[in-house]
């Protein structure tokens, strides 16, 4: 695992993909004269303006993501979205003045969506977020396209993850790894495999779900809000959209899907799909070389699964 990147290595990192946001623009006949940075952390965000367009460039991501398999997630998350925009549903969509398409520039692949003008900057309001979930969750189940199962839990990168963190006792301390590897060992079958999740839960029904936190990812904008960032769209119970929201978010959604008719929250389907994004948070420590940031930042949830129980209690 290399070592962390220092501050001029990120600046010259962000600056390499603000360079390429602005020449595939550019390449695209877009006018572009004043690119705004909107936000850099897993990707750097670009406004490309006066164009009203936006370009999101990943660039902290894991090793087994080369530029075919972001495209392709990426292919998988563009038509996700424009299928929902077309359904009239309140997304951030694909910029109409471009090809729908990522585009490849200096080692990057990146792609393209409609500028909005968002409101005040405030504190996301996640349990009222988390009851607009159950909207997002109707409106995507009649997704015509084909998801894989699951593939935002990553399962094989979780466990070549833990596996590579034993050779980094300065990110994770050995006792908080081997529970990990042990939590891992019972959560990973289930996780890996849609045949051994139904076989575990068998009357939780899978649907297309947005795979990333959307009470997280909901825009506020003058005219209302708008779901936004795809990118780990996938086939999965709606208890993933969920995970680490707390009680009161769960019965926010609860409440919600109930006026809809929909199925509310299975609380041991919750406690494993917790148990599992807690794996893949102690995995993403071998991203901190990659953002250093991520140390601080991940703290805080490390500290909540320890008080945890082990696996969040699954078979019992």
């Amino acid at each position: 695992m290399p070592a962390a990147m220092t501050s001029d290595q990120l600046t010259t990192r962000t600056s390499r993909a603000v360079e390429a946001a602005v020449a595939a623009g550019r390449a695209l006949r877009l006018t572009v004269t004043d690119a705004t940075i909107l936000h850099d952390a897993f990707s750097v965000v670009v406004h490309l303006a006066p164009a009203p367009v936006v370009v999101r460039v990943p660039t902290v991501l894991p090793a087994h993501l080369d530029l075919d398999a972001q495209a392709a997630r990426q292919r998988v998350e563009l038509d996700v979205v424009a299928w929902l925009a077309e359904q009239g549903t309140p997304v951030i969509p694909p910029s109409p003045l471009v090809p729908r398409e990522p585009v490849r520039r200096n080692g990057f692949s990146m792609t393209f969506w409609q500028f909005v003008e968002q409101g005040p900057s405030v504190e996301p309001d996640y349990v009222h977020n988390a009851g607009l979930i159950a909207d997002l969750h109707a409106a995507l189940r009649d997704y015509p396209g084909e998801l894989p199962f699951l593939s935002s839990a990553e399962p094989a990168w979780v466990t070549e993850s833990l596996a590579a963190l034993a050779a980094r006792p300065d990110l994770i301390d050995p006792a908080d790894l081997d529970r990990a590897q042990r939590e891992w060992a019972v959560l990973e079958p289930v996780i890996r495999s849609r045949a051994a999740f139904e076989a575990e839960f068998p009357v939780i029904d899978l649907q297309p779900i947005h795979g990333d936190s959307p009470a997280v990812n909901i825009v506020a904008v003058p005219s209302g809000v708008l779901y936004a960032d795809f990118e780990l769209a996938t086939l999965g119970p709606v208890e993933w959209d969920l995970a680490f929201l707390g009680p009161e978010c769960e019965a926010a959604y609860n409440a919600a899907a109930e006026r809809r008719g929909q199925r509310q929250l299975d609380e041991r389907v919750m406690r494993f799909i917790n148990a599992v994004g807690m794996a893949r948070t102690l995995a993403c420590l071998v991203l901190v070389p990659q953002l250093p940031m991520l140390a601080d930042a991940l703290k805080p949830s490390i500290e909540h699964w320890r008080a945890m129980p082990f696996a969040d209690g699954l078979g019992n």
